[in-house]
This record gives C-alpha cells, structure tokens and sequence, in this order.
C-alpha cells in the first residue's frame, strides 16, 4: 500500500485517476448543456427580455411583494430555529437518561414527531388553531408553520445530539466519574461542549432545512418568500423571473447561514487545539473540588 492510500481504500492508480477526471469532465459537458437547454427553451417564450425583469428594479415590487415575503420566512426560520434547537437538545439529552422510563417517554415522542410529515401537521395545526381560536386570526398561518417545523425539526435534532454525544469516548465519562462530577455537571462541562463542535454541519444543514420548510406555509396562507414570488409573477405576468429571484435569495441566505456556521466550527476547533482542553479541565475541577487550589504541585 503506498503512502498516499487512504484507511478505507487505497489511492487511486494513473488509469483510475484519468477515469474519474473523465467522467467529471462527462458531468460538467451535461451540466453545461442542461443548463444551455434551459436557457434556450425560457429565452423562446421571452423569459429573458427587459420587460420580463424590469419589474424589479421598482422599490414598489419589492416593498409589495418580495420584502414583506422576505420578512415572513426569515421571522418563521428564526423562532423555529431557535425553539427545534431548544427542544432538540432536551430531548437529545432526555433520550440518554439514565431512567428507562424517560428514555421510553422521550423516544416515543421523537419517533412519532419523525413520522409525520410537515405539511400535513401544518394543516392540521392551522385547523386546529381556527377551530378553537388558540390565536389571533392575523397570528394563525404563524403559529401553525412556526410549530410545525419545531416540532418536526426538533426530533430530527435530538437524534443528531443523542448520536454526538454517544460519539465521544466513554472513558471521559468515566474520568468524571472518577473526579466525582454529577451527571449535570458531566453533561454541562464535559460532553456537550465537545458533542456541540461534533454536530454542527449536521446542525446547520437541519438549519437549512428549517429555512427551506418555510415555504410550505403556503399551502395555509402564511406570507412567505415563495408565495410572495408567485404573486407578484402571477400578477405582472413574469412567473419564471420571479421564481429565480426567489431562489437566488434563498440560495444567498442560505450560503451565508453556511458561512456563519463554518467559520464558528473553526473558532471552536481552533479554540480547542489551543488549550481548550486544559481550561475545561481546570473548570471541572474547580467545579467538582471548590476551594482546592489545582496549581498546588
């Protein structure tokens, strides 16, 4: 096995490297043309004129249409991902306890929220609300999408913190054990900061997720990017245009949660490889052991 070769397979030779250049060089011709196939066919029914996309060079448009959509899926992705982080780590953490009644309780309701899909628990919590009027006629759309995606999202999310934390090696368990720590105290000083590092593509891609999902609330009405879009092209007769300017905003916000999340992943490694480690543990040893002093040799 050369140098080069990985634990899992080994380096590709000269004629497997030539194929696999090959066959991205077959991938990128059919993007390419794909997308030249496209092009031609929306620039035939004149997708593509200046009357098509004059429309949003006007403030009028955007303040009308795209802002307050805009508005609307950023105000429903940001409550739901702050409550699915929430609730997913409770539940995350509820599914490790030590109690198997708990484990059963919160497992019970991770799986059954993991098997209904977010559309239909939308509608049935925008039925529900109505019928009972839970909320405000103007809050309805809100409440249902918001809740929604908590719920949903959430499980997902606990699943994602029950398998960061199991990940670590047990014998950090079993150190703080031996320091004396409660179980509290292991999983606030020990496990979640080092399962948080773990897990956060996994996070932020459930982020995405969450962003994405917002826009099935138009199906109960809810003002969001997608239907704002759709309206203002059903109205000035540019559907195609619209859409895609509905998608470039998405696919930015998008990019920049990556970005934001990539670059605190790499604070936090960095923060760790830098004597992270050594702080934490003085912090659990003054937390398990106060008024010893540690420096003492």
């Amino acid at each position: 096995m050369s140098a080069q070769s990985s634990v899992l397979f080994d380096a590709p030779g000269p004629r497997a490297r030539l194929r696999h250049h090959l066959y991205s060089l077959l991938v990128v011709v059919a993007l390419v043309v794909a997308g030249w196939w496209l092009y031609d066919a929306f620039a035939e029914k004149g997708q593509f004129t200046a009357e098509k996309w004059k429309p949003f060079l006007e403030a009028g448009v955007w303040e009308t249409y795209l802002l307050p959509g805009l508005r609307g899926t950023l105000v429903a992705a940001a409550i739901s991902i702050v409550g699915a982080l929430i609730f997913g780590m409770l539940f995350g953490i509820l599914r490790l306890s030590e109690h198997r009644w708990v484990r059963w309780i919160a497992g019970t309701i991770v799986e059954l929220a993991r098997a209904i899909p977010v559309l239909i628990l939308m509608i049935f919590l925008f039925a529900v609300f109505g019928e009972y009027k839970l909320f405000r006629s103007d809050d309805l759309a809100l409440a249902a999408v918001v809740i929604a995606l908590i719920i949903y999202n959430a499980s997902v999310i606990a699943e994602i913190v029950r398998a960061g934390i199991k990940s670590l090696p047990k014998g950090q368990t079993e150190a703080a054990a031996a320091l004396g720590l409660r179980k509290g105290q292991l999983m606030r000083l020990v496990l979640l900061p080092q399962a948080v590092t773990a897990m956060l593509p996994a996070l932020v891609s459930q982020m995405v997720v969450v962003l994405k999902d917002t826009a099935l609330g138009y199906q109960i009405t809810y003002v969001e990017l997608v239907r704002s879009g759709q309206q203002e092209g059903a109205i000035l007769g540019n559907p195609i245009p619209a859409l895609m300017v509905v998608a470039l905003i998405m696919i930015t916000i998008n990019m920049a949660l990556t970005f934001v999340a990539t670059r605190l992943e790499k604070r936090l490694r960095t923060g760790r490889k830098k004597g992270g480690v050594v702080l934490a543990a003085d912090s659990i040893l003054t937390d398990a052991a106060p008024g010893v002093d540690i420096t003492k040799k």
